[in-house]
Order: structure tokens, then sequence, then C-alpha cells
């Protein structure tokens, strides 16, 4: 009884962390997990995205950056 409530919390808790539920239009495993379609094909990055992707990450920890500098010295004057 134990392992069988113990496997069912495991599936729910999987299926929310990997956000599958019942709308969820990929086909479910045994254990909750979605297996992905092997018709899914991986496609190559241009340059020019990669670049995109590079400054929009330097940005956002610029940014980041930026905020705690900004909380630690506000704390400071404490």
């Amino acid at each position: 009884m134990k392992i069988t409530t113990l496997a069912l919390a495991a599936s729910v808790l999987g299926g929310l962390a990997f956000g599958t539920g019942a709308a969820s239009a990929a086909p479910m495993g045994p254990n909750g997990l979605q297996v992905a379609p092997a018709s899914i094909t991986q496609v190559r990055m241009s340059s020019s995205e990669r670049m995109m992707m590079k400054k929009r990450m330097m940005h956002k920890k610029m940014m980041k950056r930026r905020m705690m500098k900004k909380r630690m010295m506000m704390n400071r004057g404490m």
C-alpha cells in the first residue's frame, strides 16, 4: 500500500515538474514521464541567432548585477 501511494505521488510530482498534464498531447510513459517523438529533428542555430542569444544573456546578467549592486548599496545605509 505504501509503495503504490509513494509511486502515485512521485508520478504526480514528476508530471507537475515536467509540465505534463491532462492537456498534454505527447504520449506518456508508464512512469508518468513524457516520451519525445522520434520525428522531431534538431535544427542548427545560425551565427546571428547565437549572437542574439549571447547578447540577451549578457544583458540579463548585467541587469541582475546592477540590481544586486543597488540592493547592496541600499542595505549599506542601515
